[in-house]
């Protein structure tokens, strides 16, 4: 397993964290607001406001914060809450590519805020969506399934790639379009799927060998992720797994 990879696995853990101090409930709201005031309230009708709702759901988010978050979107008025989607780009230390998505109601604020974590870390802003592939990811929990058939019955269902087992779970990718398709065709077979979610894959990888380098990376990205206004962080490093390792106890706490 990569050790891009593994920090996704850590950044899990650490959402945990996160949900204590209602941070991360933040960030599901709004994405619940705007995925509901894009395409409507209707979860069965709405795919990305499921995608958002079951993602808020595996984060442990209460029932009634969910539907209020659905409500709200339907204000209108001075008071109604409006997030616009805005992405930006640019290379953080060792020269790793990062994209940034955010939901924010003060573009300037944000901006501001996301270009001094750039600058601190000796970064900078600029183009590199053209080293991300758009991709869906799913996380299977094998539950004491055979990795080899739940892999082919991924593959089967329009998957184009599948990672594992690492943690009793398997990584499935898919393109964009085949999530959903490749979602229910897991759960169909029994499978527990425990996220489904649309993703800023690398295509060139950056390797971060030294225990300096891979600090001051995991450091730039976590302080990018921790930011109100920030949805998602997406980069293109690799760290070996020894190194990865060594360095999780520092990460997650």
């Amino acid at each position: 397993m990569s050790g891009h990879s593994k920090w996704s696995q850590i950044k899990r853990q650490k959402g945990a964290n996160d949900a204590k101090r209602g941070a991360l409930f933040t960030k599901l709201t709004r994405e619940i607001i705007v995925a509901a005031r894009a395409g409507g309230g209707d979860v069965d009708a709405n795919y990305r406001l499921r995608m958002a709702v079951d993602k808020a759901r595996a984060s442990s988010m209460p029932v009634d914060n969910i539907k209020r978050a659905i409500e709200r979107a339907a204000g209108s008025g001075a008071d109604a809450e409006q997030y616009e989607e805005i992405t930006y780009e640019g290379f953080g230390p060792a020269n790793v590519a990062v994209i940034v998505a955010a939901m924010t109601d003060n573009k300037n604020r944000t901006a501001s805020d996301v270009r001094s974590i750039f600058t601190k870390a000796g970064g900078s802003l600029g183009p590199v969506a053209w080293q991300f592939t758009h991709r869906g990811l799913i996380t299977v929990l094998l539950n004491g399934s055979d990795p080899d058939e739940v892999t082919l019955t991924a593959i089967d269902a329009g998957a184009v790639d599948v990672g594992g087992p690492e943690a009793g779970t398997l990584r499935v990718e898919t393109e964009p379009g085949n999530l959903e398709q490749v979602r229910a065709a897991l759960e169909d077979h029994g499978l527990s799927v425990e996220s489904a979610e649309l993703s800023l894959e690398p295509t060139t990888r950056v390797e971060i060998a030294g225990d300096r380098d891979a600090r001051s990376v995991l450091t730039f990205i976590e302080r990018l992720e921790d930011l109100e206004d920030v949805q998602a962080v997406y980069a293109n490093f690799d760290i070996p797994d020894a190194l990865m390792e060594q360095l999780e106890a520092s990460v997650v706490g």
